[in-house]
């Protein structure tokens, strides 16, 4: 095992009905005057703005709001929030969404806490972040676990492209779970939340550098309790417990807990995705189960201890003389159950084919934003990554 530091700062306040203890946690926190940041509608329609709106009036706290943040979350948007905080002097970011919306708040909250420079510099990583006023989120979508960790993903929709910036400033403050909120979830988001808890536990999972038992334990177990919720989500929609273990699993998966000991991680078929939904827009969670096979056998080889480790403890095959075969009946149950959950696993079913000039830019692209190659599992290059997009046509 590796040392490691592990904070996790952000307050949970979960279960029914947490959403009405918004004005006093955004108060505790020092919050006066909030931009309330959300997504497409959907927080409109369910009457949950509303409500919102109303515990702050009762809370005396003055509030903006700005909604239309997008999948893949557009830096346009970030700028319009820091316009619009700058003209009123924000100094608090309330989401109330998923990790998309999440994500373009704690982006805006990096713009105004440093107005003189370009945010996009931290996604560029030519600086680091001094400040960022501070976030909190009401979660209305288990998936990306934006809402415990240090990640932002923000899309430059000029240059397409995806990238990530992690910082310990950008925890949130707190965040409000209510599983009910997830309740109203078309089935395919409902599973593509669950295949993006899955990834961000597994990308931690396959590495060639430091392991602990206790580490693992925790991962395989959240992992083969995601895809039990997912199958009873897929029949019971609305099966509260179901909702409940599926939500507190997406902030665990991506807080760092999962990833304890290693070195710090593989993230190849994340950064893959990357490219992928900057240049065509797919959802995330889908992008990722459509490139994480093809991913997986390209590299299995030299990561076998993981794969054989994985594919007994996780996905239930029988340990047999052949590591190799029991790695790949691991990596083919994963398949299956991406498909039983109506997730795909190639670009096939994603329903894009990508030419072989736009594979080769994605894989110049990967290669430059990670700085010459990613991976633990196995290092990928530009080669490597192009192979990878091609096997998963």
């Amino acid at each position: 095992m590796f040392n490691f530091d592990y904070h996790t700062p952000t307050k949970i306040v979960f279960g029914r009905g947490a959403e009405n203890r918004v004005g006093d946690l955004i108060k505790s926190y020092g919050g006066s005057r909030v931009l309330i940041h959300y997504g497409m509608g959907s927080a409109i329609r369910s009457g949950l703005l509303n409500r919102v709106k109303n515990i702050l009036d009762e809370a005396g706290l003055f509030h903006v709001e700005l909604g239309g943040v997008v999948p893949n979350p557009h830096l346009d948007k970030v700028r319009t929030g820091f316009a619009l905080g700058t003209l009123n002097q924000v100094d608090f970011i309330l989401a109330i969404g998923g990790g998309s919306v999440i994500d373009s708040s704690k982006a805006i909250a990096f713009a105004l806490a440093e107005p003189e420079t370009n945010v996009w510099e931290l996604f560029e990583h030519t600086r680091r972040a001094k400040a960022s006023l501070p976030v909190g989120s009401i979660l209305t979508i288990a998936a990306a676990g934006s809402e415990m960790s240090r990640s932002v993903v923000i899309t430059n929709e000029q240059t397409m492209e995806k990238r990530s910036y992690g910082d310990t400033l950008a925890r949130p403050k707190f965040a409000i779970m209510d599983p009910e909120l997830t309740m109203t979830l078309p089935a395919f988001q409902t599973a593509c939340g669950c295949v993006d808890i899955m990834m961000h536990t597994m990308e931690r999972y396959f590495t060639n550098g430091g392991n602990m038992d206790i580490t693992d334990s925790i991962a395989e177990g959240l992992l083969r309790t995601v895809m039990k919720h997912a199958n009873i989500l897929r029949i019971k929609p609305n099966d509260y417990d179901s909702r409940a273990e599926i939500m507190w699993a997406s902030s665990l998966a991506h807080n760092g807990l999962t990833g304890c000991g290693s070195d710090g991680g593989d993230f190849a078929t994340h950064n893959l995705e990357h490219e992928l939904s900057g240049m065509f827009n797919v959802t995330h969670g889908a992008g990722l189960s459509a490139l994480w096979g093809s991913w997986a056998r390209y590299v299995h080889k030299d990561c076998l201890p993981r794969f054989v480790k994985y594919a007994e403890n996780v996905m239930g095959v029988e340990s047999g003389f052949n590591k190799e075969e029991t790695a790949l009946k691991g990596i083919a149950a994963t398949e299956a159950f991406f498909y039983k959950i109506n997730m795909p696993t190639n670009l096939r079913d994603l329903g894009i084919q990508p030419t072989d000039a736009q594979i080769e830019k994605m894989a110049e692209s990967c290669e430059r934003a990670t700085g010459g190659g990613i991976g633990s599992a196995k290092k990928l290059k530009k080669d490597d990554m192009i192979a990878i997009y091609h096997a998963a046509k």
